[in-house]
């Protein structure tokens, strides 16, 4: 007899609908699993015939085919393991064949027949509601993930043998309900706040700009002037999720496996540091099924990159697809995907391989050979794509002493989100945040400058031979600082601020 049920995947960030073929007759007994399947599926039929059997289910000796279809995409996920075996019962005559009919089965079965939890639930559950299936069957601890998508009924059925009697009608199955409390990160103590920097002024102003805006910054520094202490405070200034983002981050977490048990809605942003060492594929995804990298894990948030020139100089050059296009596209024989990557950027270096070029108290040691040679793997293009580059000195000693306390990091915050408000506002109809995400022809039309701004800002671009994406990113960082004082047009003091926040720190890339 044929059956028919509903699996998934997912494929990139999205979940993919699999229709679970299964044929079951008289003949040669056989298991055979077609449709693509890599080698967790194909090893699904033995977990799928011992985890019916442990349960007391009868499993006939008959010749079984299953069909994973579309067939043209690869099937990766165990999570297609529950959809087999509610498929196989089907076309043997232990379940109605109707019952099944608008539910999406999505779990891992154990040898004795319980349901355990995969990756990707969020997007799957999402995608099926898309589909019109109504009822979803998830381990317990998929529950809390499945629960965030409204409109679809959620079960969790503890083992096959619940699951399969409640679709025989013989058992009633309560609908799934939160397994535990959802934590609000937001709620807890910032242990990370600008109030502990001491002196850094400049610094601070710049990732506020960078904050407000979603801006990219560069800070170059002497040895233990706070450069890396200053980004990781970054996020306590930065506003909160949107609900549309949230569910955005959520869903590539989701997807990586990186919820946790209890699986609710990420509500603070990502914040990612990969080592100096990190290879191309894990900074922007990669793999035979292409997978999310740092770029993709770090989407509404921050990717803090320490030790800038010390990366391989092609996963530099690979971030500038991501930092300029907000997403990256990967190519693979199987596939081709793109993931989000809607990120600031905040990059730490050293002026020079011993750390002190530059510094009026610390005697320098490297020669200029030495200096060219530290900075040639940060291209021009590269750096084109940083809207502020900025100098942190030596911390003074009167500063590092003082016993009055900065400014801490729920006033910044307050700034910020105050800019990002209206930022938000203008830039609604084309669905962006902040005034990183414009192009150039909302640049032309939201960049409004006067005379005095125009002239200030034509006389830079001729004096540093400013190339035009500089120009733009100039102008998308003077809109901001704009914003922060409820501007409606740029001024010269505007313009002259986004200036000195890019060109506080010069390069030599020669």
């Amino acid at each position: 007899m044929f059956a028919r049920t509903f699996g998934a995947t997912t494929l990139g960030v999205d979940g993919r609908i699999i229709t679970v073929e299964v044929d079951s007759t008289n003949g040669m007994p056989s298991f055979d699993i077609v449709g693509l399947p890599d080698m967790s599926v194909k090893e699904s039929k033995e977990r799928v015939r011992t985890a019916i059997k442990n349960s007391n289910l009868l499993l006939r000796a008959e010749k079984i085919t299953i069909n994973l279809a579309p067939a043209s995409m690869k099937k990766d996920s165990p999570g297609l393991d529950l959809p087999i075996a509610i498929g196989l019962l089907s076309a043997q005559g232990t379940i109605p064949l109707d019952k099944t009919k608008d539910c999406l089965f999505a779990a891992e079965l154990s040898l004795e027949g319980q349901l355990r939890s995969v990756y990707g639930v969020l997007p799957m559950v999402i995608t099926a509601r898309e589909c019109g299936l109504k009822r979803v069957f998830v381990s317990k601890d998929n529950v809390n993930e499945a629960l965030l998508v409204d409109g679809v009924e959620v079960y969790a059925p503890d083992n096959l043998g619940e699951l399969v009697r409640f679709l025989q009608g013989y058992e009633d199955m309560p609908l799934a309900v939160k397994t535990r409390i959802n934590v609000d990160d937001d709620n807890l103590e910032i242990q990370d706040d600008f109030s502990d920097v001491q002196g850094q002024f400049l610094a601070k102003r710049a990732l506020e700009v960078a904050a407000a805006g979603g801006h990219n910054v560069l800070m170059v520094g002497v040895p233990g002037s706070g450069k890396t202490m200053l980004a990781k405070r970054m996020n306590s200034i930065l506003p909160e999720l949107t609900p549309e983002e949230a569910l955005e981050v959520t869903k590539i977490y989701s997807i990586e496996g990186k919820l946790g048990k209890n699986g609710g809605l990420i509500t603070k942003r990502p914040f990612q540091n990969p080592n100096h060492d990190a290879s191309t594929a894990s900074m922007i995804g990669g793999g035979t099924i292409p997978r999310p990298g740092q770029v993709t894990l770090a989407h509404n948030g921050v990717l803090f990159l320490d030790e800038f020139p010390e990366f391989h100089k092609s996963v530099l050059e690979a971030l500038r697809e991501p930092l300029e296009e907000r997403q990256i596209t990967i190519s693979r024989i199987n596939a081709t995907l793109t993931f989000p990557s809607n990120i600031i950027l905040i990059c730490s270096m050293n002026p020079c391989p011993c750390g002190w070029h530059g510094d009026p108290t610390h005697p320098c040691r490297c020669s200029p050979l030495e200096i060219r040679r530290y900075t040639r793997k940060l291209s021009g293009p590269l750096l084109d794509r940083i809207d502020i580059h900025i100098r942190v000195p030596r911390v003074e000693y009167k500063d590092l002493s003082s016993k009055r306390k900065s400014e801490p990091s729920s006033e910044i915050r307050k700034r910020v989100s105050k800019a990002r408000d209206i930022q938000v506002k203008r830039l609604k109809p084309y669905h962006m945040f902040c005034n990183a995400q414009m192009n150039h022809a909302l640049i032309g039309k939201y960049c409004q400058m006067t005379d005095r701004a125009e002239e200030l800002l034509e006389l830079v671009y001729k004096r540093k031979h400013l190339s035009a994406r500089s120009y733009d990113r100039i102008k998308k960082v003077a809109r901001t600082i704009a914003d922060l004082e409820g501007s409606d047009v740029i001024d010269n003091v505007h313009i002259g601020e986004a200036i000195k926040l890019r060109n506080d720190v010069e390069i030599d890339l020669n």
